[in-house]
């Protein structure tokens, strides 16, 4: 199989990337940075149907898609360590290590709520790690102490008087990765109670309503990075760790951990530290996208057959920290201060290699204008025009107190460049 995407899109963000989130309905993606903004990016849809596809082939020489910054914050007064969109699209909650997880609104970034972290076992303050929307009702909160905090988010509709319902300790470090399992065919809500995570060195599967029900030996190396694919019934598991190979176990999710254990290796010795799973109608198969931390995107088989299908470069220098598809397909990678969006190349013909390695737009090296990041606009060799632009959502309590320092598994250091919210744009879309 044949698997190919191609670079369209190349942005930088004005200090390195710590979070991403894709919506789920629309082809919006949110950025938490290391220096506490936070900032929404539109991209423009692609066309459904072949008559607009053709449209918009022949008005490609006129017209031009652009990824719009919606609005930009400094949300935090530390740096921004994750953040998620409610499931139903309308909020965006952010988690900084000022303490502090913010409730907004996708539209607008105006701040319509606040919940304070709950402290750690020993009074002092506990940074985030992970959020995550169970569902409508509740948000999922991992803290560096190893908390995971379940939040009921219907108590309160300011949040401030949010507290956790549970708080549950499923590791002994903090919390690396979080994914939720499938809902079994019995469930009438249709959302998930139960879910993966990692930390440590450790695998755990958590219950709403019962706790932690599975915890793992220990594997000896750090897990970073997990994905389930497929129902409670029939399903994978797959976790990334430290040095460089894929775990993989088959069968019920409820048995999935007793059975044989099968390995891939991505790359010897490197670190797996993101992980998505990748669309099926996208790509044809169960695939997973692995973001690795020398700053290649591999594109993984994890059938019968696991087998690595493609790569892509996000960087040459910073890992990749953060990853995911947007409705349209589109697969967004972040690290370091850079952004990058890919589209599925359909024009593969069948004898062109399947490892691929794209290095485009990595760097400004090869530009004859030392200065050019200064002008108004900027045409770079994709074609993109970068224009300033978009409209500030700033917080009262924004501050320029300098950030603490990025949670460990994170190696990258940030670089601090000044950079205004913009439109981007790439040639071919209305």
């Amino acid at each position: 199989m044949d698997l190919r995407f191609d670079s369209i899109c190349t942005f930088p963000v004005a200090s390195d990337l710590f979070a991403l989130a894709v919506h789920n309905k629309s082809p919006i993606v949110a950025l938490g940075l290391a220096s506490g903004h936070v900032q929404l990016q539109r991209l423009p849809s692609l066309p459904s149907s072949p008559s607009q596809k053709a449209k918009a082939k022949t008005s490609s020489t006129n017209g031009r898609g652009t990824i719009e910054t919606a609005w930009r914050t400094r949300r935090h007064r530390g740096s921004c360590r994750s953040l998620v969109f409610s499931t139903d699209g309308d909020y965006l909650y952010t988690a900084g290590t000022d303490g502090i997880v913010k409730v907004a609104s996708t539209d607008t970034g105006e701040v319509t709520g606040k919940i304070a972290v709950p402290s750690n076992p020993n009074g002092a303050p506990d940074s985030p790690t992970l959020l995550h929307a169970l569902s409508p009702q509740t948000l999922l909160l991992a803290t560096d102490s190893s908390a995971l905090h379940v939040l009921d988010i219907r108590s309160d509709s300011t949040f401030t008087n949010v507290r956790p319902q549970q708080t549950h300790h499923p590791h002994n470090d903090f919390i690396s990765s979080l994914a939720p399992l499938a809902p079994s065919h019995t469930s009438t809500s249709g959302y998930c109670r139960q879910w993966l995570s990692t930390g440590g060195s450790t695998i755990a599967i958590t219950d709403i309503r019962k706790g932690v029900v599975y915890g793992s030996d220990d594997f000896e190396e750090e897990l970073l990075s997990s994905a389930v694919l497929g129902g409670a019934e029939s399903g994978k598991i797959i976790v990334g760790g430290e040095k460089g190979f894929l775990r993989l176990w088959d069968g019920s999710i409820k048995d999935a951990m007793d059975g044989k254990e099968r390995r891939l290796y991505v790359r010897k010795g490197e670190c797996l530290d993101v992980m998505c799973p990748a669309p099926r109608e996208l790509v044809g198969d169960d695939m997973v996208a692995v973001g690795l931390g020398d700053g290649a995107v591999s594109f993984t088989r994890t059938g019968k057959r696991p087998c690595v299908v493609s790569h892509v470069r996000h960087h040459d220098l910073e890992g990749v920290s953060a990853l995911g598809f947007d409705p349209d397909g589109r697969l967004i990678t972040g690290g370091g201060d850079t952004v990058k969006v890919w589209e599925k190349n359909t024009e593969t013909s069948d004898g062109e290699a399947s490892l691929v390695d794209d290095k485009s737009g990595d760097d400004d090296d090869d530009d004859d204008d030392d200065n050019q990041e200064e002008s108004a606009d900027i045409n770079d060799q994709n074609g993109l025009v970068f224009r300033p632009n978009g409209h500030d959502a700033s917080d009262e309590e924004s501050s320029d107190e300098e950030e603490p320092k990025r949670k460990k598994r994170k190696r990258n250091k940030a670089k601090g460049r000044n950079i205004n919210n913009h439109i981007l744009a790439f040639k071919g879309l209305d």
